[in-house]
């Protein structure tokens, strides 16, 4: 036996959804006047006064562009474990894993990044790879915006581009500190 779900009851007018498209132009034209002949606080573009006038003042929680965090030693955090690529929507981050050799006191049990890419022009800035890094490798805490350029691969930004940039602070470490290998004949404290 089938079951009849009764229709709501509307009107042709509101079938046509014209209320609803009457109501959306009056909020348009409210605030169209409103800010051309009004009050002009509602209004918030910022006016672009050249490359020699003030630059525009971004917000404390404005991400900015990516960068890898080091370690005290330079080598970057990241051990290559390619979460911050999978999570990526945008496809953008292009990782190439390798092993450090014998003899390293991190050979066996971590990766480091052989190629590191981020295409900028790409990215969609959503974050997600920050977020999916367990290491806090990858960070978009530099406040800076991209710079204006012409040419696609100046926003091709690699391993050693993305370890030069500072962050916010001015310094290349991490704020969340990791406990990093142990030398071969120590062992973890649990």
């Amino acid at each position: 036996m089938a079951y009849l779900i009764p229709k709501p009851g509307r009107t042709p007018m509101e079938q046509a959804y014209v209320p609803a498209v009457v109501e959306g132009l009056g909020i348009t034209l409210r605030k169209f006047f409103r800010n051309a002949f009004g009050r002009r606080k509602d209004v918030v573009t910022i006016e672009y006064v050249g490359p020699e006038g003030p630059k525009p003042a971004y917000p404390e929680r404005y991400r900015g562009l990516h960068r890898l965090t080091q370690r005290e030693d330079g080598s970057p955090r990241c051990v290559a474990c390619l979460c911050c690529s999978t999570a990526c929507p945008a496809q953008c981050i292009h990782i190439e894993p390798g092993e450090y050799p014998e003899g390293d006191a991190r050979f066996g049990f971590e990766r480091y990044p052989v190629q590191f890419v981020i295409d900028e022009l790409r990215c969609v800035f959503c974050g997600y790879c920050v977020e999916a890094c367990p290491c806090d490798a990858i960070r978009m805490d530099t406040g800076v915006h991209a710079p204006p350029e012409h040419e696609r691969p100046i926003f091709i930004y690699d391993k050693a581009r993305l370890l030069a940039t500072p962050g916010r602070k001015g310094d290349h470490a991490s704020e969340n500190p990791r406990q990093d290998p142990p030398a071969p004949d120590e062992s973890y404290e649990r």
